[in-house]
C-alpha cells in the first residue's frame, strides 16, 4: 500500500451529525479518494490533556460533548471498534521520540471526531482511535507530535486532525449560516491558504506573530493545532491541497487541507 495522506477537516458544528449538506459529501467523496485505511488516527480540538493520551479501548464509548442541539443529534451513533494494539504502537512511537504518552483505556470518541467520521466513513467499519493534543499553546510543539507520527500514514493508518481553520464563537449567531464572511476572518484564510499552498511552514508555525488577526480568529488555539500535527506528520517535503468549503455563520471556515507526499506536480 503507498502512504495515505494526512488530512485536516474544520469539523464545523455538531449539528452537521445530522444535516450535513454539501460539507458532508465533500468529506465522504475525500474518503474515496484513497484505499480504506486498516485504522484511522483522530487529532480533535476537543481533547487536550498535559501528557500525550492515546485511546485503547476494544470498543470506544461515543462522547455528547455539546449542549442545546435538538434531540435528534444525541440519537446518533457511530461505534467502530478501537486498536488497542495499534495504540500501543502509536505510544511507542510518540515515547522514541522523546515524547511523554499514555494509554487511555477508558475515553470515548468526543464530537471532533465521530461528526466527520460519520460522512466519511459512515459504515464505521474501520478501527478509530484518538490522539489528545497537549496543553500548549505552541505550534511547535503540537508540530513535534506530529513528526512523531510520521511513518504511520506507510501502514495504512489515516491520520485526520480535526479542528478548524477560524474558530471564534463570540460571533455564532450574529449572522445567519451562509451570511457574509465576516472581514477579520476573510484576510486570515485567505493569508492561511496562500501559505499552504507556498508550503511556507515557518510562517505557519509563526501565525500567532505573523498573520493578520491571529488572535480574533482563535481567541484559543485548540482549533488550530490539529493543523500542526498534520504539517509535521505529512513533512517538510509534503504539498498542501486545500479543499475549499465556504464559512458558515460568517465566522466558522469549513476548508479541509489534504497534504500529499511530495511537491505539487
Amino acid at each position: 500500500m503507498s502512504a495515505l495522506p494526512v488530512v485536516f477537516v474544520s469539523h464545523g458544528s455538531p449539528a452537521l451529525a445530522a444535516h450535513a449538506g454539501e460539507v458532508g459529501v465533500a468529506w465522504r467523496n475525500l474518503a474515496e479518494r484513497w484505499p480504506q485505511p486498516r485504522a484511522i488516527l483522530v487529532i480533535s480540538a476537543h481533547w487536550l490533556s498535559a501528557r500525550l493520551s492515546v485511546t485503547a479501548a476494544e470498543q470506544p464509548g461515543q462522547l455528547f460533548d455539546f449542549y442545546g442541539f435538538p434531540r435528534e443529534l444525541y440519537e446518533k451513533r457511530y461505534l467502530p471498534h478501537g486498536a488497542p494494539v495499534i495504540a500501543q504502537e502509536i505510544v511507542a512511537h510518540l515515547t522514541e521520540f522523546g515524547l511523554d504518552a499514555r494509554l487511555e483505556p477508558v475515553r470515548g470518541l468526543d464530537h471532533g471526531a465521530w461528526v466527520p467520521l460519520l460522512s466519511m466513513y459512515p459504515q464505521g467499519d474501520v478501527p478509530v482511535l484518538q490522539l489528545s493534543l497537549l496543553k500548549s499553546d505552541d505550534p511547535l510543539d503540537h508540530h513535534r507530535v506530529g513528526e512523531a507520527l510520521r511513518q504511520l500514514s506507510e501502514q495504512g493508518i489515516l491520520l485526520l486532525g480535526s479542528g478548524g481553520l477560524t474558530h471564534n464563537l463570540g460571533y455564532f449567531g450574529f449572522i445567519d449560516e451562509q451570511g457574509p464572511v465576516l472581514p477579520f476572518v476573510a484576510s486570515f484564510r485567505q493569508w492561511l491558504f496562500e501559505r499552504l499552498r507556498a508550503r511556507q511552514w515557518q510562517d505557519l508555525l509563526a501565525y500567532q506573530r505573523l498573520a493578520p488577526e491571529a488572535k480574533a480568529n482563535h481567541p484559543s488555539s485548540e482549533h488550530l493545532h490539529p493543523l500542526f500535527v498534520c504539517m509535521g506528520a505529512a513533512g517538510p517535503d509534503s504539498s498542501a491541497e486545500i479543499i475549499d468549503l465556504g464559512v458558515q455563520y460568517g465566522m466558522l471556515a469549513m476548508d479541509a487541507v489534504v497534504f500529499h507526499p511530495g511537491p505539487v506536480l
